[in-house]
This record gives C-alpha cells, sequence and structure tokens, in this order.
C-alpha cells in the first residue's frame, strides 16, 4: 500500500459476541488514510458497533483491530466522535461546549488558548455570532455544528460520525452534509461515517462499505468516484450505484432470496 493509501484504521476477521448472539463473524476492513469512508448497512447489523470498538467503547471477542498502528486502548486520543445526538453541555455557552473537549482532553492548555481555537472552529462550522448562546437557544443544526467544532478541537487525526444528521430536517442535513464536506476537505481529516441513507453515502464517500445481516460481514466495497459536489440525481453513474444498493438491501430483507435478484449486475 503506498502513502496515499496507507490504512490508518484496519479490522481483521472481527468477531463479537453479545451473550449467544453473534454480532460480527470474520469482518475485514481497512480505512484509508484522510479518506471519507461510509459504513452502510441494513439496521441491526452493527454499523455503530464498529465505531465503538474504533473507539475502544468496545472489545472484539476474536481478531484484531489496529488504529493508526495500535490497538484502540492505545490510539483513543487520535479520535473524536459526533453522535446522532450532539450532547451538548446545556449550562454552558456554545463557546463553552468546544472548549470543553479541550479541558477534558489537555492539561496546562492555557484558557486564553482554548477560547481562540474554539472561536476559530465556530467560525469553521458557520456558528461565528453563535459562541455565546446556549444550547436551548440553538436550532438542532446548530447544535449539531457545535458538536462537530467540539470533535475538532482535539485536533483528532480520525472523526467517527455516528448517523450525525439523520434526526435533522432534509434541506438542514443537505446544507450540513455540504459543510461536512468542506470541512473535511479543507483539514484532510479521516473521517468514518455511518449512514443508512444511500443518497447520504454516495453524496459524500470516496468509498461505502456495505454490511450484511447479522452475523455480519463486508456485504461489498464500493469505490464512488464521482467529482464533488455530487448531486445523485444528476450523474448516471451515481444513479447506477444507487440502484445496486438498493438491490443489495433488498436482498437482506426478510423472505428474499439471492434468486429473487439474479438479474442484478454486480458493479466493478
Amino acid at each position: 500500500m503506498d502513502g496515499s493509501a496507507q490504512a490508518v484504521i484496519e479490522f481483521s476477521d472481527v468477531a463479537v459476541e453479545f451473550g449467544a448472539e453473534r454480532i460480527y463473524d470474520g469482518l475485514s476492513f481497512a480505512v484509508r488514510r484522510g479518506e471519507f469512508l461510509c459504513i452502510l448497512g441494513p439496521s441491526g447489523c452493527g454499523k455503530s458497533t464498529s465505531l465503538r470498538i474504533m473507539g475502544d467503547l468496545l472489545d472484539v471477542t476474536t481478531g484484531a483491530v489496529a488504529v493508526d498502528g495500535r490497538p484502540p486502548r492505545d490510539a483513543w486520543r487520535e479520535l473524536a466522535f459526533v453522535f446522532q445526538s450532539p450532547r451538548l453541555v446545556p449550562w454552558r455557552t456554545a463557546l463553552g461546549n468546544v472548549t470543553l473537549a479541550m479541558e477534558l482532553r489537555y492539561d496546562g492548555m492555557k484558557r486564553a488558548a482554548m477560547e481562540e481555537k474554539a472561536r476559530a472552529l465556530l467560525g469553521l462550522v458557520g456558528l461565528a455570532g453563535d459562541a455565546h448562546k446556549y444550547p436551548s437557544m440553538l436550532s438542532g443544526g446548530e447544535r449539531q455544528r457545535v458538536a462537530i467544532a467540539r470533535a475538532l478541537a482535539v485536533d483528532p487525526q480520525i472523526i467517527l460520525m455516528d448517523e450525525p444528521f439523520s434526526a435533522l430536517d432534509l434541506n438542514t442535513r443537505r446544507r450540513l452534509r455540504q459543510e461536512i464536506e468542506a470541512i473535511w476537505q479543507k483539514t484532510g481529516k479521516t473521517v468514518v461515517f455511518v449512514t443508512h441513507d444511500i443518497d447520504e453515502a454516495l453524496t459524500l464517500a470516496d468509498r461505502i462499505i456495505l454490511l450484511s445481516n447479522k452475523p455480519t460481514r463486508v456485504l461489498e466495497t464500493i469505490a464512488v468516484e464521482a467529482p464533488r459536489p455530487r448531486a445523485v440525481d444528476a450523474s448516471p453513474r451515481l444513479r447506477e450505484q444507487r440502484a445496486h444498493l438498493h438491490a443489495l438491501f433488498r436482498r437482506m430483507e426478510p423472505g428474499e432470496t439471492a434468486e429473487s435478484d439474479a438479474n442484478t449486475e454486480t458493479l466493478p
């Protein structure tokens, strides 16, 4: 693997069991440094579980996981999370919520330096004039922007995003997709983005990893090479990939068989 394709996260033959239930069965994939990777799959297949493993919040039963060449427990400082819910502290302002990440992560960083960095990051996410506002004064999209700024505040190498826009209205989701894409391009971070939305994955991803039903494995890896910014409906190739992904999802629905989609082409 050359430097541009160097793996920063690797899952090697990973199995995870919760009691008698086997969640993963030989799950293997890699995330390349600096890429925007989307993890897509049916409900309950363990998409969010993969982020918990990367962040050292869950141990694997067998197999190995490496983050920047180390076990997750030794690499947690390289990571930051953005969850579906912003999880802001209600008694702190937007500025205070961003500085909180630095207070918890760093020892000895001066307050003035934290606030300066927090203001710059709030500007990056379009909230330069809202630093003084409390979460109750912000819209859902604005609160999620604060959460993104908070994640960036600890200067992570990797940002793990767990369906961060799914609770927002359609227009806000579209706007935040554009903004997170612009931030990713500007910062060069590695982003691992869990979603159940096929169009969202096709809009954002360099590659899509499609997970199967449980016991989960990688069903298919799809490279998305359309130029950015993307509009799925405007691109024949993206429409083709969307149709292919929908067909794969249909195969995983209860009662469906492989024969029912026997005529579906496999994309290269």
